[in-house]
């Protein structure tokens, strides 16, 4: 690989002139730029990204880190990330896996937006601990280094089964997210403080997993234990879609046998016949704001934690409850 001392080498000039004249700098004439980087292009000369950022001490990188790529939040998340990235003059890269963890401590990127429950609490601090600029969405952590920038999770599910129980249902099922995840802990925090109060309500807990297949399981249970209308909280809106597209195989009718809630508000739940109640929030507002706040602290701004605060979407899929419905199954 070529280096700056090869450049110099063949234009006969010492290593530092060769270094201002790729760097633009005033200290060498036009002439001697123009002949160093026509010889930097015929000996194929690549710049080395890590050389550069150890001197300057700034990449003008950020990067996203997922736990997947699955779903349909992440891509408003990200856009939301990518315009304010794009408008402070940096660039955004999206990463998973354990290996990339080595990007923030190896400062290949100048900040963080942590959305992956493969970093540990532990490991985010010390990194923060370094002085290394981390903005995260999932989970609570206090370090001058570290930002939050939240989804109000317990209002969300607060509002959510708190609907359930207006509209009169006295048998609710929640199906949960994966047993790691912030997002699913939070809410299941906000359903049992609910449940707490509603004592006359039945409440049933089934696992699930964040997917459409989380959602297809519980649909079986549901079927197997079918008495009466019943509500369900799932609490995503894949969960959801899997629980109707299970369910669309039957006699079951969502909104009168089976009255059901999402979380989320994603794009295909608005397309959803009845349409299906959920909660709303802007992911991308959350994405822009995670940005936002990640370059205000590398700029050494002081910043206060932050809420992506959510709201009720009202659909057919929720009716009036205990009225009976009459469905017969084997």
């Amino acid at each position: 690989m070529t280096s700056i001392k090869d450049i110099a080498k063949r234009a006969g000039v010492s290593i530092s002139t060769v270094s201002y004249a790729l760097n633009g700098s005033s200290k060498v004439t036009d002439e001697t730029r123009s002949r160093i980087l026509h010889i930097a292009n015929e000996l194929n000369y690549i710049p080395n990204a890590a050389a550069r950022t150890l001197k300057k001490k700034e990449s003008r990188i950020l990067g996203v880190f997922l736990t997947d790529f699955k779903g349909d939040v992440y891509g408003e998340l990200l856009d939301g990330m990518k315009e304010v990235c794009n408008s402070q003059g940096y660039d955004l890269i999206v990463c998973s896996g354990e290996q990339s963890h080595r990007m923030l401590p190896e400062r290949m990127i100048d900040g963080a937006v942590i959305l992956d429950h493969t970093f540990s609490s532990e490991e985010l601090l010390k990194h923060a601990q370094r002085n290394h600029k981390i903005v995260v969405l999932d989970r609570e952590l206090e370090h001058p280094n570290i930002n939050q920038v939240l989804l109000d999770n317990k209002a969300g599910a607060t509002l959510a089964t708190e609907y359930l129980v207006e509209q009169g249902h006295k048998k609710i099922y929640v199906v949960t997210g994966p047993d790691d995840s912030f997002d699913s802990i939070q809410r299941m925090k906000a359903v049992n403080l609910v449940a707490s109060r509603a004592d006359d309500v039945e409440w049933i807990e089934l696992p699930g997993d964040f997917k459409k297949s989380g959602g297809e399981r519980a649909a079986e249970r549901i079927i197997q234990e079918y008495t009466e209308p019943v509500a369900v909280f799932c609490l995503n809106d894949e969960m959801a879609i899997g629980l109707c597209n299970r369910l669309a195989d039957t006699d079951f009718i969502i909104g009168e046998h089976v009255h059901l809630i999402g979380f989320d508000n994603i794009e295909l739940s608005r397309y959803m016949q009845p349409r299906l109640a959920t909660i709303d929030y802007s992911k991308r507002k959350w994405g822009a704001l995670a940005a936002e706040q990640l370059i205000k602290i590398i700029s050494g701004e002081a910043v206060e934690h932050e809420r992506i605060y959510v709201t009720l979407v009202q659909g057919a899929s929720v009716g009036r409850g205990p009225k009976r419905s009459k469905l017969y199954t084997n």
